[in-house]
């Protein structure tokens, strides 16, 4: 299960990639939009499945904490700050999910999980944060927001669980959280003026399939089935493939300092999924939902 779960934040470490070569300049709400919302409305009509019943607002919650709340907060961020400050800042996450798990889920704060999380932060600053990084107040609060909604909505997931097969519940948080993305495309930038070329197709295509569809999939079950605070600490593999791409791919150096980062990084995943107490998973709610 966890080399499953793993495929989503290494999906996610190539969205930079994907979006600085194949994508148009300055669009990330309708990246945002175009990434969730088709992906979504497509499974709805391949499952003919809805929510029913309290699914109709869980579905919802869900979809703007994960899905909509978290990609205006990361791309807000990403316009106010360096990348390698937000990244820097979404590296929180782990802790906040070990917390919070904590009061809700009765999951234990365990010393390895706390000096886990704190090397995590450590190791994603040494990987991407640059000497030059500047700070923006605003910024700063758009990523550390961001951090905060996606462990509230793994937590909540965790808590929930999941009404269907985790493609069916995923769909319903993606449509979710692009209708809430779309009133703040339309209203900050607008639709495109001018027609998109195949090659942006192709990478909004890549993102909403396999960057979104797929990912959260993964994601989802993963956090039905494993530690929530395990699965959190996978998400720091996201910063060390976005830095492999560039190095691969685009020809970026590598510093000494950004490879000691890498294998700190890989440490605090390695440590806190190979010893993972917690509660067994509680197995899968399958009803609460109807055909259409």
């Amino acid at each position: 299960m966890v080399p499953a779960t793993m495929v989503a934040p290494i999906l996610w470490g190539t969205t930079y990639l994907v979006t600085t070569q194949f994508l148009p300049a300055d669009r990330p709400l309708l990246a945002a939009t175009l990434r969730a919302l088709p992906a979504g409305l497509l499974i709805v009509l391949l499952t003919r499945r809805l929510p029913r019943g309290a699914w109709w607002w869980k579905s919802l919650v869900l979809g703007t904490l994960n899905i909509g709340a978290f990609f205006a907060l990361l791309f807000l961020a990403a316009y106010r700050l360096p990348g390698g400050v937000a990244a820097t800042m979404g590296a929180v996450q782990p802790l906040l999910v070990t917390v919070l798990a904590a009061r809700f889920l009765g999951d234990r704060v365990t010393g390895l999980r706390v000096v886990a999380g704190v090397a995590g932060i450590f190791g994603v600053a040494l990987l991407v944060l640059q000497a030059t990084a500047r700070l923006d107040l605003v910024g700063v609060l758009a990523a550390l927001g961001g951090a905060v909604v996606m462990a509230v909505g793994t937590v909540l997931a965790k808590r929930w669980g999941r009404p269907a097969h985790p493609l069916v519940s995923t769909s319903w948080q993606l449509v979710a959280g692009g209708l809430v993305l779309l009133p703040l495309l339309l209203v900050v930038e607008g639709l495109p003026t001018e027609p998109l070329t195949p090659v942006n197709l192709a990478g909004y295509a890549y993102l909403a399939v396999l960057g979104t569809a797929l990912a959260y999939t993964l994601w989802f079950r993963g956090i039905e089935n494993l530690p929530v605070a395990s699965v959190a600490f996978l998400g720091l593999l996201s910063p060390i493939v976005a830095v492999t791409c560039g190095w691969v791919l685009l020809r970026q150096p590598l510093s000494l300092g950004q490879l000691l980062g890498a294998a700190i990084v890989l440490a605090a995943v390695v440590a806190t999924n190979a010893v993972s107490p917690g509660r067994r998973p509680k197995p899968a709610r399958r009803g609460g939902v109807r055909r259409r």
